[in-house]
């Protein structure tokens, strides 16, 4: 409607934020600035957000002559429109160039099948109709609705400074780690269990928490978020009308929250101990805890035992008189004892170790020799000296494992 007075113009004129790379400030933003100002007295934007171009996997400008260029509908043909905005929000640092590499979009797609398959896993056991929480709270409950109340200020702080990727980062992380990988592995037992009241307060928790992350990540994936928001319990016809996510004090639990973590770090202790043993989750071990923090653990002893795969759980104040045939591992707060002969069949391992143990020696053998011969030194390149010896070491802490764990066998 210029130069008339219209609504359209006193709506869109004068804007807030200009999105634009680098490389047409002069081009264009300062030139939509001077003519503005000239024709209307007033600024157009307050704000102008700048960001990197984006360039293919070699760093190259993406051009017709080069052929370089990246379609973006064959990719979310392929991937989904919400992989290529995340790929596109989560490798963008404010100014920088960033390279497209269609694997990332492969990682974005698997990120969205994550939470396409952990909110399926919910509706599968939802019975409530109205989205709200309990008043009563389990230690995993609060642990979660702690994590996502610390989470809100901060990404609404990263998306009001423009750090975009890493509010995406921080939601990816949240969503991934704390609720899928933990958080519902920690509910499953009481959704399946005669306790109903157990199981509705879970679905309440579960249900709450993964609403409130949608609307978090709706701005960065505004397709699956909205889907799966229309599936779940909610008030209001769209997602993307709801208010924003609001920190809510009184859903914050530093010291029940601290006590998950240590449990959390247990847990983790242990499956660290036996990934790097070989023992398959199937082969169940006794666990000695020894702490100072006993409550902690005892409140919990039920996830120690189902998701590190303990036959049975000790909790004490001093260690085991002898650690003879014990296998160790520690935490900040507690150190843990295994005993072997639960975790393997030792003959075997005893012989898997001396196999590893004779290979070592001979490979070290191998580069003591070549390190020690003057020719070789002095014709190498300096770079590959450094690789040969770097190695050396490795195979030199390698032997000093094996052999720790052969005097464990006796």
């Amino acid at each position: 409607g210029w130069p008339d007075k219209t609504p359209d113009l006193a709506y869109f004129y004068p804007t807030d934020v200009l999105v634009t790379a680098y490389d047409i400030i002069f081009f264009w933003v300062a030139r939509m600035i001077f003519s503005g100002m000239e024709h209307t007295k007033q600024i157009p934007f307050h704000t102008v957000f700048i960001h990197g171009l984006v360039r293919d996997a070699q760093g190259r400008k993406m051009s017709k002559s080069l052929g370089n260029g990246i379609d973006p509908l064959e990719m979310i043909e392929t991937y989904g429109a919400d992989a290529l905005r995340l790929n596109m929000v989560m490798g963008n640092s404010p100014g920088n160039d960033m390279r497209f590499y269609v694997e990332r979009c492969e990682a974005m797609r698997n990120f969205a099948n994550k939470i396409w398959n952990a909110s399926r896993f919910l509706m599968m056991h939802l019975t409530i109709e109205k989205n709200e929480l309990p008043e009563h709270l389990e230690i995993e409950d609060k642990w979660v609705l702690t994590q996502l109340s610390s989470l809100i200020p901060e990404v609404t702080d990263n998306i009001e400074k423009f750090e975009l990727g890493i509010a995406a980062g921080k939601i990816y992380d949240f969503i991934w780690n704390s609720y899928c990988d933990w958080y519902i592995e920690l509910a499953k037992t009481r959704l399946t269990q005669e306790d109903g009241d157990s199981a509705i307060r879970a679905q309440q928790v579960l249900c709450y928490v993964l609403t409130e992350t949608l609307k978090l990540l709706h701005p960065f994936m505004p397709f699956i978020t909205e889907e799966i928001w229309q599936a779940l319990p909610h008030e209001g016809n769209t997602l993307m009308a709801s208010s924003w996510p609001v920190q809510d004090p009184e859903l914050l639990f530093p010291a029940e929250a601290a006590d998950m973590e240590r449990v959390m770090d247990i847990i983790r202790a242990v499956r660290s101990r036996r990934a790097e043993m070989n023992v398959p989750p199937s082969r169940k071990a006794r666990l000695i805890i020894v702490t100072q923090n006993g409550n902690a653990y005892r409140q919990c002893e039920a996830f120690i035992s189902r998701l590190g795969y303990a036959s049975q759980i000790e909790i004490q104040t001093d260690g085991p008189s002898s650690t003879d045939g014990m296998v160790t591992t520690v935490t900040p707060d507690a150190q843990l004892f295994l005993p072997l002969n639960e975790l393997v069949d030792l003959e075997i391992e005893r012989k898997r170790i001396e196999k590893e143990m004779k290979k070592a020696k001979t490979d070290l053998d191998v580069l003591d020799k070549k390190l020690g011969n003057p020719s070789f030194l002095s014709k190498a390149p300096e770079r590959v000296i450094s690789a040969e010896r770097e190695r050396a070491e490795k195979l030199k802490s390698l032997l000093a494992g094996l052999e720790e764990r052969a005097h464990q066998m006796k």
